[in-house]
């Protein structure tokens, strides 16, 4: 019986194996869905494997959805983080507010709940913000980037201020649309992320 017992004990992995890893949850737009890519190559599936790399026990979900916009997020976020649970909350959305022309105090107080939502189900949240293309008028363009800087200090989150940094500015990064960015520029748009998302990564 005792040599039995031991046998199970030896074949049996650690309990910690059966343990569902941490996930970190991004919700975003197309530039996190990977537009006009494949998906193995965007940012978010590269994230994935710079965890691994790093040796840290999390998984990555990407509930990221091209066209989406803060409202759209809002009403998907209650039952994503219902079903993963997330240690870490990870919002890419605003874009397609500003490409329509919407109101910055919607997409303001929007922003701002999902930031609450996502601290309220206990996870860590961060945000990411873009700029827009120039011909939306200095002004707008201006204002548009300041509610991803003013919704980050009111609430208290890590902020990457432009996803696209460095990319933009370089055509042959972009997809002919100019919006989207290209296979090759996705690890630029991760080393964005990386310094900010990192100390969220607790061990």
């Amino acid at each position: 019986m005792r040599y039995l017992l031991l046998t199970l004990i030896l074949l049996c992995p650690p309990l910690e194996t059966f343990a569902q890893a941490p996930v970190v949850l991004v919700l975003g737009d197309s530039l996190s869905a990977g537009y006009g890519i494949d998906t193995g190559q965007g940012w978010v599936a590269r994230l994935a494997e710079r965890i691994e790399r790093a040796g840290r026990p999390y998984q990555v979900v990407n509930a990221s959805v091209s066209g989406e916009t803060t409202a759209g997020g809002l009403t998907r976020l209650p039952s994503l983080l219902e079903r993963h649970r997330p240690a870490v909350l990870v919002i890419e959305l605003g874009a397609n507010d500003g490409l329509r022309g919407w109101d910055f105090d919607l997409m303001r107080d929007t922003l701002g709940q999902l930031v609450v939502q996502g601290r309220e189900s206990g996870a860590r949240v961060m945000l990411i913000g873009v700029r827009l293309p120039p011909n939306y008028g200095a002004s707008y363009v201006d204002g548009f980037q300041a509610v991803f800087m003013e919704v980050a200090a009111e609430q208290g989150v890590p902020l990457v201020p432009a996803l696209l940094k460095d990319v933009a500015e370089d055509w042959s990064l972009m997809q002919p649309d100019g919006l989207h960015p290209t296979a090759e520029a996705q690890e630029r748009l991760l080393d964005n992320v990386w310094p900010t998302l990192e100390p969220l990564l607790l061990d």
